[in-house]
């Protein structure tokens, strides 16, 4: 593995994961950790592609968080280091990195051959953090970054509250939770700064597949119908018996999903 290094648009060094050969695969990852989350992923995938994971900048550790973050600077982010490759590149956003991935398809539409975006969290109709974002914040800003993510993971994401108290219970995934707590809940008010709406992504024609897992959160899977009525070049996949961490839970299934796209556009 290397290391790629783009300078984005406001002066920023932007790092990135680079392993395999092949067609290029660049991956935006979720929030709430690093490029490393998708490890299980791209070992599946290296064998075939060059897969470069972009580090986030605010996920990168002990990052200075600039508020209020913005999709902009992700976006710009992202085509500095597209910018680096040589077509055609599939780009691949999961979560709030998708949302990220689609800003940057919206900057730069020539620098992709398609988009694989797994749930991105699109404010279609409503906020995705709304209410509950200037909740989690709060408790951030009065020192509490486990119930910063509490909030985070029962009323925004809208795991089961029962579901969410097995989490904390585990000190050593408390301990995982919380350690991007700040970054997770500036990406939630990032997302949420681009308001309610989906007129922008009408004129967006690269072919685009949304995934979707059919044990995920009603209101991502809602989302993500929104969206692909919108585009006009969209289809949905999804993925049986999964939820929104099938990177984790099923990572050969889903770069199996990633190979089947690529083998379509990366032509």
């Amino acid at each position: 593995m290397t290391e790629l290094l783009a300078s984005s648009a406001d002066g920023s060094p932007i790092t990135a994961l680079d392993e395999g050969s092949g067609p290029n695969l660049l991956v935006v990852h979720p929030g709430g950790g690093d490029a490393t989350t998708w490890d299980g992923v791209t070992r599946h995938l290296t064998d075939d592609f060059r897969v470069v994971r972009i580090r986030r900048r605010i996920y990168v550790p002990e990052a200075d968080i600039a508020l209020p973050h913005s999709m902009t600077t992700e976006a710009a982010d992202i085509a500095a280091v597209a910018d680096l490759l040589e077509p055609p590149v599939l780009l691949v956003g999961h979560s709030s990195g998708a949302v990220a991935a689609l800003e940057a398809a919206l900057l730069d539409p020539s620098a992709f051959a398609g988009l694989f975006l797994y749930e991105p969290p699109v404010p279609t109709r409503e906020l995705i953090a709304g209410a509950a974002g200037s909740r989690a914040r709060a408790a951030l800003d009065e020192g509490d970054p486990v119930e910063a993510m509490r909030i985070h993971m029962r009323d925004i994401v809208r795991m089961p509250a029962t579901e969410v108290d097995a989490m904390f219970a585990d000190q050593h995934m408390r301990a995982a939770l919380t350690a991007d707590a700040a970054a997770q809940i500036a990406d939630d008010e990032a997302i949420d700064a681009l308001g309610v709406g989906m007129d922008r992504f009408a004129a967006l024609e690269a072919p685009t597949t949304l995934v979707e897992g059919d044990l995920s959160p009603s209101h991502l899977r809602e989302r993500l119908a929104d969206l692909a009525a919108t585009l006009p070049n969209a289809r949905i996949v999804t993925l049986t018996g999964q939820g929104h961490i099938a990177h984790l839970t099923a990572p050969e299934a889903l770069a199996d999903t990633i190979r089947d796209v690529a083998g379509q556009v990366l032509r």
